[in-house]
């Protein structure tokens, strides 16, 4: 008698097979699903490039500021001197011999002299005869030379060389009243001369000439005599 399997008994053979077939599904399943989310994550890991704009550069100049210097300090040097004496020995013997350099007549160079001129200063005039003349001490020219005798020195060395004469002075008699401009016209000595302008220059102050009322110079001349007593 033939003995038949039911199909519940052939699933039951087959079971293994399709449970292999179910396990190799789903392995692959498995593997299709990690392959895809590797893939996704190397997408998202890998970035855009990054697009690089042209920038301008701008260079900026910054201005160094100087160092400041600090002052200088002046050296002053001080110079010492010192004076170095040198005795000499009185036995040392000197040396007197000089060397002499001949010039020719030709080495000597002829310098010509210079002419400075002298700046001409023009003197105020004055005159001989005037409306009122110059008064002294209230009194005349020959109130002057008494007074002028009255203190007049004999020099010693006319005395000794028996000189006398007579001195011929003149001088002007300023605005003022001073007496300027003493000069010896004749003179029989030296000695007699200095001592008569000597006197003069002491003179007191005159009341001047006037001319028109108006002060003026003028100019005298003196005789004044120097006579020895015998």
């Amino acid at each position: 008698m033939e003995v038949k399997k039911s199909k519940k008994a052939d699933l039951e053979n087959k079971k293994g097979i399709f449970t292999e077939i179910g396990l190799v599904i789903a392995l692959a399943i498995v593997i299709i699903m990690f392959s895809i989310s590797q893939r996704e994550k190397t997408v998202e890991e890998i970035a855009p490039a990054a697009v690089v704009e042209d920038v301008e550069v701008i260079d900026v100049t910054t201005e160094k500021q100087p160092e400041p210097t600090a002052p200088v300090q002046q050296q002053h040097t001080v110079a010492v001197i010192t004076d170095v004496l040198n005795v000499v020995r009185n036995d040392t013997q000197i040396n007197t011999e000089f060397s002499f350099v001949e010039f020719e007549e030709e080495d000597i160079i002829a310098i010509a002299p210079i002419a400075v001129e002298a700046e001409e200063i023009e003197e105020e005039p004055f005159v001989i005869i005037a409306e009122q003349k110059p008064t002294f001490q209230g009194g005349d020219l020959n109130t002057f030379r008494n007074w002028v005798q009255s203190r007049l020195t004999y020099p010693q060395l006319a005395q000794e060389n028996n000189i006398q004469g007579t001195v011929v002075l003149e001088f002007i008699v300023e605005k003022d009243g001073r007496l300027t401009n003493i000069k010896v016209l004749r003179s029989p000595d030296s000695s007699l001369s200095d001592e008569a302008v000597r006197v003069l220059s002491m003179s007191p102050k005159w009341a001047p000439a006037r001319q028109r009322d108006q002060p003026v110079r003028f100019k005298y001349t003196l005789p004044v005599a120097f006579k020895l007593q015998n």
